[in-house]
């Protein structure tokens, strides 16, 4: 999971396998898998590397690097 923060600058955690599609207009509007939409404070990019980020610590801890 990734931390986030809604444009009220609330954080939380979203599941980064529940995003479909991310579209940047004055903030950035995530659409879930389930068609559901979230307006966070990051960009795309911003969001993109805290994927990346997860998913290389995950795929380090599994194999002992």
């Amino acid at each position: 999971m990734i931390a986030l923060r809604t444009v009220s600058g609330k954080e939380f955690y979203l599941n980064n396998e529940l995003i479909l599609k991310m579209e940047r207009e004055y903030d950035t509007l995530i659409t879930l898998v389930d068609y559901k939409t979230i307006r966070v404070m990051e960009t795309p990019a911003e969001i993109a590397e805290k994927v990346i980020d997860y998913k290389r610590e995950i795929y380090q801890s599994s194999t002992g690097v």
